[in-house]
């Protein structure tokens, strides 16, 4: 409001010293032009042409609020509609503002005026009606303060409804946050449509309370699973440990009871750090270790290293498409890809193959994987992501159901997304990666 009022009053101001400079530079101009050409009247006619150029001009002068004085050398006065020289004027001193009188009607007036000294003595003074231009600027400026005190009055509306449209909006996003604070997670930011900043923020801030909804309920049914999937291994590990002190056992009893227990603790070690790679990728934590990979060169690497196994399981696995080289995390990109070669090898009959497809999508970079195996009924296919959650009713100790949940945080962390399709016979499973 502050700021804009300056700004109006700066304005203003301008405009009021710019319309009096310009009236008083065309007074000026006028009667200089007059003087110059009474001063050429009285070098081409003498005394009596210029006393005829005054005449001349006095009928019209009242209409032109012009002024003129001609006296002798002594200061009487020779022609004219002002009454006699004023006393303080020296002719040639310049341009001058005083109060003269009128010869006409004796009314002591404001003049702005310039005079000259004639070759033979004579004085001669030009002027204006000042009155006029004073009422003017009396106008001028009351204009002004009215149009100053309407800006002003206008900043303060302005800035009133601003800042309640403001405080409102805030007000609006303040009382959402305290609800979702309080415990309300789906409470969202309103949109009032307009597409405005608060619209935008407030779009913002719902795509990550989207975001943050998705992780906490990720997050429970992951600390369920974990509760859930820990507890019989970890049970079963004290089972074996009680049992070693039975006396009835024999020492191969007790080394069998040992293996057990330590396959248990290794399975519990291998969803252990399945979760840390999980959590690791969906954080972003290893970005710093991106760097330029050819996709066709680790497809190659992880294939022949799978090749021999999927050999002895009658599977053959086939490499097609090109792809240019994009920024990642190596080490991480193959075991995606591993994971989903072993998920198809679980699942690939015997005498088939597993197609390996690299392929450009738009901003994105494809891996997909797909196997001629009896596919995912097509409601579970968006929960093969979800860790601990396993399709398979015959659940190993294997098969955790993390495989393809870390195949998805992986995606995430490259700026892409893991998706999974029914090919008919058979699933496809693809690694979209961005190109950052």
């Amino acid at each position: 409001m502050v700021l804009s009022t300056l700004l109006t009053a700066t304005v203003l101001a301008l405009v009021y010293v710019t319309a009096n400079r310009s009236i008083e530079g065309e007074t000026r101009s006028v009667v200089s032009a007059e003087l110059t050409g009474l001063a050429d009247e009285y070098e081409r006619r003498g005394l009596i042409g210029l006393l005829t150029a005054i005449e001349r001009r006095l009928p019209s002068a009242s209409e032109r609020d012009a002024l003129y004085l001609l006296t002798d050398r002594f200061g009487a006065k020779l022609a004219g509609n002002l009454k006699q020289w004023p006393a303080d004027v020296t002719a040639g001193s310049g341009w001058v503002d005083l109060e003269l009188r009128r010869a006409d009607n004796d009314e002591l007036v404001p003049i702005s005026a310039a005079s000259i000294r004639l070759p033979g003595g004579e004085r001669l003074l030009v002027g204006r009606d000042a009155l006029a231009r004073q009422q003017f600027d009396r106008v001028l400026l009351r204009s002004v303060g009215i149009a100053l005190a309407i800006a002003l009055a206008l900043s303060v509306l302005t800035g009133w409804l601003f800042t309640r449209l403001v405080f409102s909006r805030l007000s609006d996003i303040a009382s959402t946050a305290e609800n979702i604070v309080s415990g309300d997670l789906s409470r969202r930011m309103p949109l009032r449509g307009t597409g405005d900043e608060f619209d935008q923020v407030a779009r913002t801030l719902n795509t990550m309370l989207d975001k943050n909804e998705e992780l906490i309920s990720n997050l429970r049914t992951t600390s369920n699973s974990i509760a859930h999937d820990l507890r019989s291994p970890l049970s079963r590990l004290r089972q074996r440990i009680e049992t070693l002190s039975d006396p009835s056992k024999t020492d191969l009893d007790r080394e069998i009871d040992v293996a057990r227990a330590a396959a248990e603790i290794d399975h519990v070690l291998r969803v252990l750090g399945q979760l840390t790679d999980i959590s690791r990728a969906e954080a972003g934590v290893g970005r710093e270790q991106f760097e330029i990979v050819d996709l066709q060169q680790l497809v190659g690497d992880v294939v022949e290293l799978y090749e021999p196994v999927a050999s002895d399981q009658g599977v053959q696995i086939t490499v097609n498409g090109t792809a240019r080289p994009i920024q990642g995390h190596r080490p991480l990109l193959s075991q995606a890809l591993s994971n989903l070669l072993e998920n198809a090898m679980r699942y690939a009959p015997e005498d088939t193959s597993i197609d390996i497809t690299i392929s450009e999508d738009g901003p994105f970079m494809c891996m997909s994987v797909r196997d001629h195996g009896p596919g995912v009924p097509d409601e579970d296919l968006p929960r093969l992501q979800v860790p601990f959650v396993t399709l398979d009713p015959a659940r190993t100790e294997r098969n955790a159901g993390l495989g393809l949940a870390l195949v998805a945080a992986i995606s995430h962390m490259h700026g892409g997304a893991f998706m999974a399709s029914n090919s008919n016979p058979g699933l496809q499973a693809t690694i979209k990666l961005g190109r950052h």
